[in-house]
């Protein structure tokens, strides 16, 4: 995989934003296979698709592409709130490609995928409507909150200027795809429950250190009156995912 951009490819464009658009679109053209089948070769949509950016014409699946250059950042600016509110809860909302690259030369820093089982309602921030004075009065655009998403779905192909093995991105793919079959409840709650080990910093631990966040998931889920209760039942079904390990006595480890 070459991590510099092609920079022949934005030839003739004058527009900081369509040289941007057109050397990351070419970079992950060239360079990107898809994640959930291995197909070599991914499909571009025709230019501004109201869907996504790519498509894999082996498995269908769709890819929106979001790039930032220098600084990786916790936030993603996106387009309309309400647009993205019902895209993410259709049936063919796209995966969303994530590229972070360095200015001054053109290289790709980071590179992940996060598959579109990850995107739910309470990652997407509103943002404040635009002025009364704006082009656009009262439009309100968003916010994806990647703070909001479990590092099992942020899926690197490259981390810190490091290529990951082909067989890695595959394998780390596969591990969540039960959650595309789980019903929008349930899979807002293995995905906090996820992120809530990603703040636990020791690969073991026990029952005990995640009933402390019991408080914090109760504001997050108030029509629930057994937070203990889903907490047992998500780390079970983490196990049986093999995402972690159960090790007796309410001791776990991260697989």
């Amino acid at each position: 995989m070459n991590l510099a951009f092609d920079l022949k490819a934005a030839d003739g464009y004058k527009s900081k934003s369509q040289i941007a658009r057109v050397l990351t679109e070419s970079w992950v053209g060239k360079n990107i296979y898809c994640p959930n089948c291995g197909n070599e070769i991914l499909n571009e949509f025709a230019n501004n698709s109201p869907v996504a950016d790519f498509f894999c014409g082996d498995c269908n699946h769709e890819y929106e592409l979001k790039s930032k250059k220098d600084s990786s950042t916790l936030k993603i600016v996106d387009g309309a709130y309400s647009t993205m509110i019902d895209r993410i809860n259709s049936d063919n909302n796209p995966n969303f490609f994530f590229l972070n690259y360095k200015s001054s030369d053109f290289t790709v820093q980071n590179f992940f995928v996060i598959p579109k089982h990850f995107f739910i309602d309470e990652i997407i921030e509103k943002r404040k409507p635009l002025s009364p004075n704006a082009k656009r009065a009262g439009w309100i655009g968003c916010n994806i909150l990647l703070n909001g998403i479990p590092e099992s779905g942020k899926i690197h192909f490259v981390k810190n200027n490091t290529v990951l093995e082909r067989s890695e991105v595959l394998s780390n793919w596969n591990k969540t795809k039960f959650l595309s079959k789980q019903k929008k409840e349930n899979r807002g709650w293995t995905i906090e429950i996820l992120n809530l080990l990603d703040r636990i910093q020791s690969n073991d631990f026990y029952l005990k250190d995640v009933y402390k966040f019991e408080e914090d998931l109760q504001v997050k889920f108030p029509n629930n009156n057994f937070v203990k209760d889903k907490i047992r039942q998500q780390l079970q079904v983490l196990r049986d995912k093999n995402l972690i390990e159960f090790l007796g006595n309410g001791h776990y480890k991260k697989v």
